[in-house]
Order: structure tokens, then sequence, then C-alpha cells
């Protein structure tokens, strides 16, 4: 195995921590890791923050090297976007909370150009309908 430094996306903010790197691509957080890259305490009862735990099933539950990123993402019942070779991972809202703000109704807060270059902040329009376009070259 492995050791490095891995950025781990999460919430919008970026965390380097040490990992141990196992092939072909397992990557290896220690307690300390998973708090400073989450906020989520990795503990005797699973995983816990403030008075919330999510209990670890035996398949991802912490051993000796700690805890396999994909089995953190997994038990948050979050999706990963992971590559070991830029060591680079990056964690996505949970279905639950992307299906909250589906249900609100309300998009989120973004700034866009138009064509002349000049910004338009998405809030200034609230209580307007809006048609927004997106086109991406990929």
């Amino acid at each position: 195995m492995e050791s490095g430094r891995f950025i781990i996306l999460d919430e919008g903010r970026g965390h380097e921590v040490p990992v141990e790197l196992s092939p072909p691509a397992e990557v290896w957080l220690r307690p300390e890791a998973v708090r400073e890259a989450t906020g989520w305490e990795l503990g005797d009862r699973g995983l816990c923050r403030g008075e919330t735990c999510i209990p670890l099933r035996a398949a991802s539950a912490p051993d000796e090297r700690g805890v396999e990123l994909s089995a953190l993402a997994g038990a948050l019942g979050r999706p990963l976007a992971l590559d070991v070779a830029e060591r680079i991972a990056s964690l996505g809202a949970s279905a639950a909370a992307r299906a909250d703000r589906l249900r609100s109704l309300e998009a989120p807060d973004l700034t866009l150009p138009d064509l002349q270059g000049r910004h338009h902040i998405l809030s200034g329009f609230r209580g307007r309908k809006v048609l927004l376009i997106a086109w991406a070259s990929w």
C-alpha cells in the first residue's frame, strides 16, 4: 500500500488529507482524515455528526487502515467521483438532499454573464419567470 495526500471535495470545499492507496482504486482514510474532509466522526457507533449517527455495515466497517472512501460514500448515501491517478475525489449531494432541493422548486443562486458580458444574479429575478439555456461543448 502507498501513502500519500489526496484532495476530497465536499460541499464546495476541498480538503487535502493523508490517505493510503491500495491498487487498483482503493483510497483508505483514517478517522482524523474523515473528520477533516467531511465533518463526520468515525467511531464505535459508525459515522456521527452531532447527534446524528449512521451505523456502518460489516462491508464498510473500518479496519486497521481506516475506512475505504467508496464505502464511506455509500454509507453516507452520496455519489462519489474518484480519480486515483490525479489524487482527487468529489462527494456529491445525497439523493435526499437533491430531492429536497427539487421539491422546493427554488434554483440555487448563480451569476451568469449575458452576451454583452454583463453579469446577472439569478436571485435578482425573483418573482419573474426566467428561461435559462445551458450549452456545453462536451
